[in-house]
């Protein structure tokens, strides 16, 4: 009898938690778009940086008569323009599966 009064108090009591809707803590979205701005900079930067450079592997492997090496620069190209596209389609991607979601 009273394991049956303690579960009906603490189910009223936890019945009675308020539960708010989830409000943004920045104030506003204004920091988080920069901070995506900034990394997707980043990123786009990163991926220009390897593809120079893949194309510098390129033509090295070429002019010193090293197949791999070369190999390994149009491999490293691809990968750089994989990079990039993923980069281009990384937010508006999330922002259709979350938008479809609601």
């Amino acid at each position: 009898m009273l394991l049956l009064n303690l579960t009906s108090s603490v189910a009223t009591l936890l019945a009675d938690v308020p539960n708010p809707a989830p409000a943004d803590p920045t104030g506003g979205s204004n920091g988080v778009t920069l901070l995506l701005s900034y990394v997707k900079w980043g990123a786009l930067i990163a991926c220009a940086i390897a593809a120079l450079a893949s194309g510098g592997l390129m033509a090295i492997g070429k002019l010193s008569n090293r197949p791999d090496t070369a190999e390994k620069g149009k491999t490293a190209f691809v990968w750089s323009l994989g990079g990039v596209i993923a980069t281009a389609i990384a937010i508006p991607l999330v922002n259709s599966v979350f938008g479809a979601a609601n």
